[in-house]
């Protein structure tokens, strides 16, 4: 159906059987002739949401997660020499170096992950084979951590040829050195942790602080509730954003309230070295913007320790509005949404149907997210159909809705033989 200022309304978009995508990157390996069918592999690193603790795992906060039943996949053989090779079916051109070579960081280019990943694990090994590889992301880029996914997928497929087997949390510091240190995203642990230990129809629990992991059983999928993520058309990279500035300023405010109370300011002050007592007795002499954000930490802390047990209730009703009430924070507090994403969430929050919705990712960029009940599909839709084209034209063309279901963990694909 289409609607006035639309020339035509984007499909709710169904993804390629994944059996089928897998045997599609194969086929498309075997083409090089250096490659041994024999030895080719597989990994998969599905995309995450996280429903709530938005903007606090840089601050050791605590947050949550699941992955849906969207992924990176990539393909993959080792070479003979030391060079790695990787073609991916979105961006081009080609990226190629050698282990003994890795190039700098070059903004804006797709083939930094792949770099960054090699240098992380360098660290510590000595690797003696590269790589041929080619990727295939299925979801439109943006708030789904398809950067921290496709690292992984660099990383399991790294060790792979390599002969290396490195735990959960080893491939967590991983990732982070890749994304903080090459990158230069000052970002915490909350996408490959999700990505890394998520268990199906499980919600991730992750203290940032300890690195504990807890998966909680939730109410069934597919019945109950699904994951709706909704495609603004905006495509844009962290760096260079406000994100690394939210960063220093949550930290600039941490700093703050320790030194107010006379307490010792360690050289990297973070919110979570703060109690929620001292925030409310000292938080009011902060300037205007430290202080929204700190009052988006805090809130959100609570948001997540009430959300975890709303969770554990099956109280869809209540965790959904914990989630509309995170969403609402990022904009007022942590300042973080783009017009074209606040459409959404306010799209979103105002349709019968949805249990709740917030932004994914950052908030400068992509992705809205909502939890919603499976049997309102149809109607969320059309609501935003509706509204969107015409409130931002721009991007009519490119928006898109998508339907998911929680998922599990990344790893290798086991083939049939």
């Amino acid at each position: 159906m289409s609607h006035p200022g639309s020339p035509s309304t984007p499909p709710v978009r169904t993804a390629r059987p994944e059996a089928e995508r897998v045997e599609s990157l194969i086929a498309h390996l075997k083409r090089h002739p250096q490659v041994d069918p024999a030895a080719i592999g597989v990994v998969r690193a599905p995309l995450r949401i996280c429903p709530l603790g938005a903007h606090i795992d840089h601050q050791l906060g605590q947050v949550t997660g699941m992955t849906i039943n969207q992924s990176i996949l990539m393909a993959f053989a080792p070479t003979s020499d030391n060079t790695v090779y990787v073609e991916s079916l979105d961006f081009q051109p080609p990226v190629s170096f050698k282990l003994s070579d890795v190039p700098t960081y070059t903004p804006r280019d797709w083939g930094n992950y792949i770099r960054g990943a090699v240098l992380a694990l360098q660290q510590t090994h000595s690797l003696r084979h590269g790589l041929i590889g080619i990727v295939d992301g299925e979801m439109p880029i943006g708030g789904l951590s398809s950067s921290a996914a496709v690292t992984i997928a660099y990383l399991l497929a790294l060790q792979a040829v390599n002969h290396l087997e490195e735990p959960p949390e080893r491939n967590v510091a991983l990732v982070r050195f890749t994304e903080n240190q090459y990158i230069g995203l000052n970002n915490g642990i909350l996408d490959q942790s999700v990505i890394l230990f998520s268990e199906p129809g499980c919600l991730t629990s992750i203290d940032c602080q300890n690195i504990q992991v807890e998966k909680i059983p939730g109410p069934p999928a597919n019945g109950a509730y699904e994951i709706l993520i909704v495609y603004s058309g905006l495509t844009r990279v962290l760096v260079g954003t406000d994100y690394n500035n939210r960063v220093a300023e949550c930290r600039e405010a941490a700093g703050l309230l320790l030194d107010y109370t006379g307490q010792t300011v360690p050289p990297d002050p973070r919110l979570r070295h703060v109690t929620p007592d001292i925030f409310a007795a000292e938080g009011a002499r902060l300037p205007a913007n430290l202080h929204r954000r700190a009052s988006h930490y805090f809130g959100e802390m609570r948001r997540v320790s009430e959300g975890l047990a709303a969770w554990r209730a099956g109280d869809l009703t209540r965790f959904g509005a914990l989630v509309s009430e995170s969403g609402e924070s990022s904009i007022k507090n942590y300042e973080c949404g783009s017009p074209h994403l606040i459409t959404l969430y306010e799209t979103l929050r105002e349709t019968p149907g949805v249990y709740g919705t917030r932004f994914s990712g950052a908030g400068f960029r992509g992705n809205c997210l909502a939890l919603i009940d499976p049997a309102a599909r149809e109607s969320i839709a059309e609501a935003i159909h509706r509204r969107y084209p015409l409130a931002h034209p721009d991007e009519a063309p490119a928006y898109s809705i998508h339907f998911c279901q929680p998922d599990g963990r990344a790893g290798y694909v086991i083939r049939d033989a």
